[in-house]
């Protein structure tokens, strides 16, 4: 009889154990949940950030075109200056409602893209734009036009057409994001990296 009441509580505690929150020393939170978590924890108000919006923004040339990426993630445009923070924010959400309906997860990430061209009649291929973050590729799954003539997907020279790229993926901001598009990438988000951590520094103590 002992026997049957000591295997009843161990069972009843190894549930306790699996359903409640990870001791010290037990499994880690996913991946997921920690990216969100530190992403609040960066948090810092708005109206305080000195960066411009270039300085946060991934470029690559592939041929004439010229592509950016700037994410629109309020971990990373909060520190903006207030103008170009309140642009960036105000776009984001006024597309935020149809990502939200398109992504399969409960926080998409987005990012604002653009193609600039350098010479007359270029096409250029939305699809091909790709990020690798943690060392998965992660693909658009919705793309929101900006520009009237983003669906032509053709540039006269000098010009530029923009979308909002929403990504089913949680981005953790503070590692490195490698954005490609054909077979060119850039990795300059490993050198925005440290300009982001000094600016939130710079923020919090002008704050405090």
């Amino acid at each position: 009889m002992s026997r049957i009441v000591v295997a009843a509580l161990s069972a009843l505690l190894s549930v306790g154990c699996a359903s409640g929150p990870a001791l010290p020393g037990g499994n880690p939170q996913p991946a997921e949940e920690t990216a969100r978590t530190r992403g609040q924890q960066q948090l810092v108000p708005p109206g305080y950030g000195t960066l411009k919006q270039d300085e946060v923004t991934v470029s690559l040339r592939s041929g004439p075109l010229l592509v950016k990426a700037t994410p629109l993630d309020e971990v990373v445009i909060r520190l903006l200056a207030p103008d170009t923070y309140d642009r960036l924010h105000a776009l984001a959400e006024s597309r935020r409602s149809a990502a939200a309906r398109s992504a399969t997860t409960a926080a998409p990430a987005l990012f604002l893209v653009s193609f600039f061209s350098y010479q007359p009649d270029i096409a250029f291929q939305p699809e091909d734009l790709q990020l690798t973050h943690q060392g998965r590729l992660v693909r658009a799954g919705t793309i929101v036009p900006i520009t009237n003539g983003f669906g032509r997907q053709r540039l006269a020279q000098q010009e530029s057409q923009t979308a909002i790229y929403v990504f089913d993926a949680r981005i953790d901001y503070e590692q490195p994001i490698v954005v490609r598009y054909g077979f060119e990438e850039s990795n300059e988000w490993s050198r925005i990296i440290p300009k982001l951590e000094v600016e939130r520094a710079r923020v919090r103590a002008q704050v405090r």
